[in-house]
């Protein structure tokens, strides 16, 4: 006959300790000291890229559209109506918010050139 082994009495605060420790560690740093998952990161570097590269081409993007041969009658077009998602379409259908090596514009870079564009005067 076997007898039982008895663990010793600290065990199992020990134990519930370790647990709680380990939980309250983790909602304190992926709250409040700013922890995070490697995609989190990863999508993180990517919206700020993407950011970066909109706030550098918005200015070419601008300047190539006022650089067109009518670009005062485009611009009262552009200005003339009030959908922004219609302004986009006309900014990236005609090829300003492509981005250098990409096949598709970017609706980012064309959100940003028709912000820039309701301020902007025909004779920049």
């Amino acid at each position: 006959m076997q007898i039982p082994m008895q663990l010793p009495v600290w065990i199992r605060p020990a134990f519930w300790g370790a647990v709680f420790g380990a939980t309250a560690i983790t909602i304190v740093g992926f709250s409040w000291m700013g922890w995070t998952l490697g995609h989190t990161t990863t999508r993180l570097v990517a919206e700020a890229r993407e950011s970066a590269v909109v706030s550098a081409l918005t200015p070419f993007c601008v300047s190539r559209y006022l650089k067109q041969p009518d670009s005062s009658k485009q611009l009262v077009l552009l200005r003339a109506d009030t959908s922004e998602y219609t302004q986009r379409d006309i900014v990236e259908k005609a090829g300003f918010a492509t981005i250098p090596g990409n096949s598709e514009p970017s609706s980012g870079l064309a959100s940003a050139c028709v912000k820039a564009l309701r301020t902007a005067s025909p004779s920049q």
